[in-house]
């Protein structure tokens, strides 16, 4: 006859958080069910290293999985160590031993929500009453002398305990299914839920027959095991890929914390592109169960492009093993991983550089932008950034670490160009005063670089100089060629301020100009030229232009130029010329700096000093 048991208040307690609030997903109760079952296998291999006499010694260490849609049942069993009729009360009927009282206590204190909220509390089955209209467990204990039983509840209030006949060692969970959580009972349903949660559960998992885990875990095994064949074909199971990886990083460590981890670099960015902006992919794992498959704070956000695996077993999990409670766990897991990679990177860069340089091309729009926000990485990110300079072959590059050991004794800054191109920059005005001193200059291509820069702004002790800027300062320099003297340049320079009126913040001489007889140079330190020209192209679809203050320009002169000069003179001889050729040299500059915003007014004024010819 079977024995009625009811559940302890606290029991009915929480299986009313567990059904109603706990889990997100139903499909967890999966996964839960069978970690129990690994759990279980486990724990009986290591018991028969003790116990010589174990009961059905020839059952396979395995879990099997049997759906039917007809009963509208779902079975999951294990021949694993087993209960008998008292564990049964005592694991499923009571909290002494289930770790219940904790997370009720836990619940209680901190709320439902309690982001610091542990849950290593062993409730995992509970949540078959999810999906359950009743519940029947059939096990029998691995000792040879003990009897099988089956515990039944419909999750009301009340369970029974009675002995059955025929069951082999382990346990078996019989899961009748409500109206609402049929699909459960269906092959494919469950083949999904395992193959996204339990894919990695060291004990084979076979589903009406067919073998389900057959990917193993590869983070857990010796490097020197795994052939490249076998890391491939893990990478294309993980990232649901078709490529091969473009790197990989397979690392280990015990301290601070202990982790296990594969982590792929794809062969193509796919915002590159212009597809949408990656998600998160590296997975969480705990002791090969799947937490989160695409964790948020795990990685800084500029990781997003990496794929793989984190498995850790010291993370404290909330009870349903969905989100991580202990942020500051995760935060210590997270910069692990992080400064493991960039080390990885950075000894790519050092051992392999053309490697290195074609991960870059693809991926290094990702290390700026981890550059420009990640405070914590960011001397490591740094030390990655390339760019081609002025010492640099078109197309070859350099770090900032080789352009400052490079630099002479006396040069504090570091100097850069953004331009669309190498060949805008060498043809622009900027540059001439720097290659005349033999200062190197970094050159800057895209449109991010212009935000990197100002965001890193130092690296090694030495500034990051944008050398278009307006209080440059280069010292002196033997310049060819005579200056005009001191008086005319004043006075023109004080006519030009009168006649280019509020186009110019400032006009004054130049000492960095050599070919070019003037620069006009930005005068906002908010507002750098890329930027403004990003702003005004960030145009809503079918919205107008985003409103640009009104631009401020320095305009500079090379008193040694003889357009410059030639001004000078015709300023007192022939003033409406001189105005046109004044606006002319003005706008020529913004033309240079790539500030030019509407063209047609000068073409016209070209004209008209074409007729004066």
């Amino acid at each position: 006859m079977p024995e009625t048991h009811e559940f302890q208040a606290e029991i009915k307690q929480l299986l009313d958080i567990v059904v109603h609030s706990l889990y997100t997903e139903k499909e967890i109760f999966v996964r839960e069910l069978v970690s129990n079952a690994s759990d279980a296998l486990e724990k009986l291999r290591h018991t028969q290293l003790t116990e010589k006499d174990v009961a059905d010694a020839d059952q396979p260490l395995e879990i099997n999985i049997t759906t039917d849609e007809a009963a509208k049942t779902l079975t999951i069993a294990d021949h694993g160590i087993g209960m008998n009729a008292e564990e049964l009360v005592k694991f499923l009927g009571t909290i002494a031993h289930s770790g219940s009282k904790a997370f009720l206590e836990a619940i209680k204190e901190g709320g439902a929500k309690n982001d610091n909220l542990i849950g290593q509390f062993g409730v995992g089955f509970y949540s078959a009453f999810m999906v359950a209209k009743s519940v029947k467990v059939y096990s029998r204990s691995f000792r040879p002398d003990e009897t099988a039983n089956v515990w039944t509840s419909d999750g009301s209030g009340s369970y029974t305990v009675e002995e059955v006949a025929d069951e082999k060692r382990g346990t078996r969970i019989v899961i009748e299914l409500k109206e609402d959580s049929e699909d459960y009972a269906k092959k494919d349903t469950i083949k999904t839920v395992l193959e996204r949660y339990s894919a990695f559960v060291s004990f084979p998992i076979n589903l009406d027959g067919d073998h389900i885990n057959t990917v193993s875990a590869l983070w857990l095994r010796s490097k020197s095991e795994i052939t490249d064949e076998e890391y491939t074909e893990f990478y294309k199971f993980q990232a649901h890929a078709w490529d091969e990886p473009r790197l990989k990083l397979h690392f280990s460590a015990d301290a601070p914390l202990a982790i296990n981890s594969i982590l792929f670099v794809p062969q193509s960015n796919t915002e590159k592109f212009g597809m949408s902006r990656a998600e998160p992919a590296v997975s969480l794992y705990c002791r090969k169960v799947l937490i989160d498959p695409a964790p948020k704070d795990l990685l800084p956000e500029w990781g997003r492009f990496l794929k793989g695996v984190v498995d850790s077993e010291d993370l404290p999990l909330n009870i349903s093993r969905e989100t991580m409670q202990d942020r500051a766990l995760i935060e210590k897991l997270g910069k692990v991983i992080t400064s493991r990679f960039l080390k990885f990177l950075a000894d790519e860069a050092k051992n392999r550089p053309e490697d290195f340089d074609k991960f870059y091309e693809e991926f290094g729009i990702f290390i700026k932008e981890g550059a420009a926000t990640d405070f914590t990485h960011k001397d490591a990110l740094a030390k990655l950034l390339r760019f081609e300079s002025s010492r640099t072959d078109a197309g070859k590059t350099t770090s900032l670490a080789d352009y400052v050991s490079r630099m002479g004794e006396e040069q504090k800054d570091i100097y850069f160009l953004i331009g669309p191109s190498r060949d805008a920059i060498e043809r622009g005005p900027y540059l001439e005063g720097l290659k005349a001193r033999n200062l190197e200059v970094l050159y800057c291509f895209e449109a991010v670089d212009d935000y990197v820069m100002r965001n890193l702004r130092e690296f090694d002790g030495k500034t990051l100089t944008a050398a278009d800027s307006a209080d440059l300062k280069l010292g002196d320099h033997e310049s060819e060629g005579e200056a005009l003297e001191k008086d005319k340049l004043d006075a023109l320079i004080k006519w030009l301020k009168e006649t280019l009126g509020t186009k110019v913040a400032e006009v004054k001489s130049s000492d960095r100009l050599v070919d070019s007889p003037a620069a006009v140079l930005n005068a906002d330190q908010f507002m750098s030229p890329q930027m403004r020209r990003m702003m005004k192209a960030m145009k809503p679809e079918g919205g107008e232009e985003a409103e640009v203050p009104p631009m401020q320009v320095h305009l500079e002169l090379n008193p040694r130029h003889a357009i410059v000069k030639k001004l000078s003179e015709i300023k007192d001889a022939d003033n409406d010329k001189a105005v046109l050729m004044a606006e002319q040299l003005h706008d020529n500059a913004l033309l240079a700096a790539g500030l030019l915003e509407d063209p047609s007014t000068m073409v016209q004024r070209l004209y008209k000093l074409l007729e004066q010819v």
